[in-house]
């Protein structure tokens, strides 16, 4: 028995075959059977302000004040932050700033130092 592959859109088990389709009988959702074939998995694409791709490592630049909340600091625009590690999630760049600590940043306020 061939294993057919779980519904896209609510993950159901149960889905079978209709001619050249997956059907799911769960939410009647219709998928063609080219669409089922897993790609080859790729790795998200980290890019900064200016659509340089980010790199684990790299050095960036903040292009932006950033006010900090709960210190009331700011992290003024020019600041280099140094070794930064991508990470998932809404700020995907953890790094360490001197004079304020670890921390995390969104990568649309950095811009890749060449």
């Amino acid at each position: 028995m061939s294993e057919l592959p779980p519904c896209p859109r609510c993950q159901s088990v149960y889905t079978y075959e209709d001619g050249i389709v997956y059907v799911c009988p769960e939410c009647a959702h219709e998928w063609s059977a080219q669409d089922a074939v897993p790609e080859a998995s790729q790795d998200k694409v980290y890019r900064d302000a200016a659509g340089n791709v980010l790199a684990d490592g790299d050095t960036v630049t903040v292009v932006k004040d950033l006010k900090l909340k709960g210190s009331g600091g700011v992290i003024k625009v020019g600041t280099k932050v140094k070794n930064i590690r991508l990470i998932d999630g809404d700020h995907d760049i953890d790094c360490k700033i001197d004079g304020f600590g670890a921390m995390q940043l969104k990568s649309e306020f950095v811009r890749k130092a060449l």
